[in-house]
């Protein structure tokens, strides 16, 4: 229950050292007055002349922040006041005061208190004490909070930078990437105009154009699915998940041995449908198992395991590779972070999209995107999908 506090007890805070009667002058020209939770009695850049102390319930103050945000700033009860400035200065409220709960307030309007300071001009004296000493405070308020929204705007300010940066080293990777199986295929398709290939050598040729067009198209594919899955969320549907790790299997076991790698479908093949598109879980299954493939060791295997835990259904990809260093394991998901790494043995490129497609997707998903890895063991991600 909210303690109500008597008028002669509240006034004095809000005037220090005023005497026993000038308290009453103050109550004779004021009014008590009720009010239902959710009313608004005082608006935020409104000019307005009442003076409020409350005696009974709740109220909160918020303020609008760049016209878009409404943030809390505090919560008053009973023996707290607010609006003194309305007494003395010709101001807008600085901030919106609505009720919480039923209050019942003492109210002072500029009129009222004009005419206590006729009577007592001490009162005045006593309310610009006690005014300068409130905005002494919010002062040091204000600072504080200046202070905190620099450091903010500062660490904002360095993520865009990063982000700018790692938008144009992007957009650099891709046009090396596009540029160099565009070349290649340009190169062998002028050969062949030329009728400078023949026999065994022309199915090859053949062959390495048909290679760079497919780099070329699916490095095309995955930045519009990208774009696509921004826009566009596909309607839900049962997924059979061992289905669709098959698929990728048989789509990707080429690419596989040409590595040295081998591809095979582990855990319980009667895990249940969960809720989905294919599509685009096709496409996270296929990023996660291609970025295996690249970064596994020759002569190991790559699996794919699939459990069933709760109300989720578990799709893991392990490889036995390199490995992610721990201060970069929450950026590879980022959409622009590229890395290369390099050993005496081998070069490892491309754009690095793949993951941040998974991440996107299962997002959209309403699942969960693990990861474990350590340098030289090996990774393991793992994509958690609600059961249909």
């Amino acid at each position: 229950m909210t303690t109500i506090r008597a008028p002669a007890k509240i006034i004095p805070r809000a005037f220090p050292g005023i005497r026993a009667e000038e308290v009453q002058e103050i109550i004779i020209n004021s009014r008590i007055k009720t009010y239902p939770p959710g009313t608004v009695v005082c608006r935020e850049s409104q000019i307005e002349y009442v003076f409020y102390m409350i005696l009974e319930g709740d109220f909160e103050v918020t303020k609008l922040i760049n016209d878009a945000e409404v943030r809390l700033l505090t919560t008053l009860t009973a023996g707290d006041y607010f609006g003194e400035m309305a007494l003395i200065h010709n101001a807008p409220r600085a901030a919106t005061v609505k009720t919480k709960t039923n209050v019942v307030v003492l109210e002072l309007d500029k009129e009222g208190f004009n005419r206590v300071l006729k009577k007592s001009p001490s009162v005045a004296m006593a309310m610009v004490a006690e005014i300068s000493d409130r905005l002494r405070k919010n002062d040091t308020m204000a600072t504080e909070d200046l202070r905190l929204r620099a450091s903010e705007l500062a660490d904002a300010y360095l993520r865009l930078a990063e982000q700018d940066l790692a938008r144009r080293e992007f957009l650099s990777t891709v046009a090396h990437e596009l540029r160099t199986p565009l070349m290649v295929a340009g190169g062998y398709l002028q050969t062949l105009q030329k009728g400078m290939v023949s026999g065994a050598e022309l199915n090859s040729t053949i062959d390495t154009v048909a290679r760079n067009v497919e780099q070329i198209t699916t490095l095309v594919n995955d930045i519009l699915f990208l774009q696509e899955i921004d826009l566009v969320l596909p309607e839900f549907q049962p997924v059979n998940m061992v289905k669709i790790a098959e698929d990728v299997i048989s789509k990707y076991e080429a690419k596989a041995l040409a590595r040295q790698v081998t591809l095979k479908l582990k855990g319980d093949r009667g895990v249940p449908e969960v809720q989905g598109d294919p599509r685009s879980l096709e496409r996270a299954l296929i990023a996660l198992v291609d970025n295996a493939i690249k970064f596994n060791a020759p002569n190991k295997p790559v699996e794919i395991r699939l459990t069933s835990q709760g109300d989720h259904v578990l799709v893991s990809v392990e490889d036995q590779g390199i490995g992610i260093l721990p201060d970069i394991r929450q950026r590879i998901f980022d959409r622009f972070f590229h890395l290369e790494i390099s050993n005496s043995d081998e070069l490892y490129g491309g754009l690095g999209i793949g993951l941040s497609i998974t991440k996107q997707v299962i997002q959209q998903h309403k699942g969960m995107l693990n990861v474990e890895s350590e340098p030289g063991m090996g990774s393991i991600f793992t994509m958690s999908l609600l059961k249909w």
